[in-house]
């Protein structure tokens, strides 16, 4: 207890520290969240352009759009990126995600509509899934000529015959839930995820699965789950964060890659979640990437070492196959 009598009601690790701490006045405090940037017209080297859109007001809802340099009336594919930060810290604007979009943007020639989503504790889950397929609605609706939208990147130079979705941890997360949830409900004029990137997914469960050996509140996913979704019907064991079981053959997309690293905590859960696509009956093309030497989200933490750029580079394929 401070001075104030401000008392410490929640605090969250991660592997460098501190994550979050949230305080009886209402304070909260994410001591790792990377500083917000501006977008950019014309970036000097990817020669990317981004601007920040509202889409919703009620909620507040909005995303930042990268463009690469394009040719008149040329399409090109388009990605709806969910950023991770275990629900409750990053920003679609943050630096480490601006640098991250503007080079996948460039280097794969696509249009990426980054969402900011709401994060908890101001808003516990399922805010953000709500969220994020609003956003991805708000996308689709911009596919036919009569479109009472007007985002003249998507309607100029998106091809709505190529939507990908995907996100890394927490957003790779809300990736797979927004393609559980396109299997069951259709998108505004038809359109269709044509592929889902599930990069270093953050599930889990009650029960331990390949070499996981922590159980309960020792398995700091456990922690978290209960603290972004404290109301959750089941547990760890909801299905937004278990997603293993009956529906994974009703995915709504025609293809997936999980993406793993072998020195992440996660990746027996990416590998898990992988064979469980696999055997589910799901009719779409399944793809694996594992970096062996690498940890969590190394690609955004070290964007400019060999294994960053290889994992860019075959998500690149992934798009452009």
């Amino acid at each position: 207890m401070n001075a104030n009598n401000n008392i410490l009601i929640a605090e969250i690790p991660n592997q460098f520290g501190t994550a979050i701490r949230v305080f009886s006045d209402g304070t909260i405090e994410r001591p790792f969240n990377s500083p917000i940037v501006p977008p950019t017209l014309d970036d000097p080297k990817t020669r990317v352009s981004s601007k920040d859109v509202v889409i919703l007001h009620d909620p507040l809802v909005s995303v930042r759009l990268y463009i690469p340099k394009l040719k008149d009336q040329e399409k090109v594919p388009i990605l709806v990126y969910f950023h991770g930060g275990a629900f409750y810290f990053e920003s679609a604007f943050s630096r480490v995600y601006h640098g991250h979009c503007n080079t996948f943007a460039s280097q794969a020639n696509v249009i990426i509509v980054s969402v900011e989503y709401r994060l908890v504790p101001e808003h516990p889950l399922p805010a953000c899934y709500h969220d994020c397929w609003d956003a991805l609605k708000w996308v689709a609706s911009h596919s036919t000529e009569n479109s009472t939208r007007i985002e003249p990147w998507l309607i100029e130079h998106g091809d709505f015959n190529r939507v990908f979705i995907g996100g890394n941890s927490a957003g790779a997360n809300i990736a797979h839930n927004i393609a559980i949830r396109a299997g069951s409900e259709a998108l505004p004029n038809d359109v269709k995820i044509y592929g889902a990137i599930i990069t270093h997914p953050f599930f889990h469960g009650s029960s331990p699965v390949g070499a996981e050996t922590l159980k309960g509140e020792q398995n700091i996913s456990y922690v978290i789950w209960n603290f972004v979704y404290p109301s959750a019907p089941g547990g760890v064991d909801n299905p937004l964060f278990n997603p293993v079981g009956p529906g994974l053959d009703g995915l709504g997309c025609s293809k997936i890659i999980v993406c793993v690293a072998g020195k992440d905590r996660l990746r027996e859960r990416g590998i898990w979640y992988h064979e469980a696509v696999k055997n589910s009956g799901w009719q779409g093309k399944l793809e694996l990437f594992e970096e062996r030497d690498e940890g969590h989200d190394y690609q955004l933490l070290k964007p400019d070492t060999e294994n960053a750029d290889k994992l860019i580079k075959r998500l690149v394929c992934f798009v452009r196959e």
